[in-house]
């Protein structure tokens, strides 16, 4: 690996758009649609950053997160859950890409059907964030704030590097768990508990 592609991995290229170039919301969605190889977000000052594709090992872990909280989440049936792939555009003008995400039925049955097709106008009410080996970790703490700031009632940074866990609530103080063998997302997730053996 050259020098030049471990510098990309390790921090995400950032464009400076606006003034000279400013998107639509409907620009920015096709834009990513021709550039599906890269995950791309947007931040509230029109800046796109992108991410090279995660890694295998890292790809594989958020697979098995996704796994335990999709079948939490067809047995439960009080919300919907997204993988990656997924973009959400943010009150505050932001579009996001969380590792995983859920959200409760009523406030996606309340969203128009050509809203869902796109980056739906809307915060998840639980994000999940999985730190690579290659991640920065303030700006995942960064990315976890801006969530709870736009709505969403409970996140997780999971930092598979220090087997930490931040917790994000609402008007609380982070938490940090070390080296937690499980997580409990009650009462946002009632009943939902993680495995991390399979995480870290």
């Amino acid at each position: 690996m050259t020098q030049v592609a471990a510098l990309i991995e390790i921090t995400p290229l950032v464009l400076q758009m606006s003034p000279v170039i400013e998107m639509t919301d409907d620009q920015f969605f096709e834009f990513c649609q021709l550039n599906r190889d890269l995950r791309i977000e947007r931040t509230t000052k029109g800046e796109l950053i992108i991410m090279s594709p995660t890694g295998s090992e890292t790809g594989n872990r958020n697979f098995d997160f996704i796994v335990q909280l999709g079948i939490w989440a067809r047995q439960d049936g009080t919300g919907i859950g997204f993988d990656s792939s997924a973009g959400f555009t943010l009150p505050n003008g932001a579009t996001r890409s969380p590792d995983a995400a859920w959200i409760k039925l009523e406030r996606w049955n309340a969203l128009f059907p050509e809203q869902r097709v796109k980056f739906a106008p809307i915060c998840p009410d639980f994000v999940v964030e999985l730190r690579s080996p290659s991640d920065n970790l303030q700006p995942l703490k960064d990315k976890l704030q801006e969530y709870i700031a736009n709505g969403a009632s409970l996140g997780w940074l999971i930092d598979r590097k220090n087997r930490k866990v931040y917790l994000y609530r609402p008007q609380q103080e982070v938490e940090c768990l070390d080296n937690p063998s499980t997580l409990s997302g009650d009462p946002v997730l009632s009943g939902f508990v993680l495995d991390l053996s399979k995480i870290w």
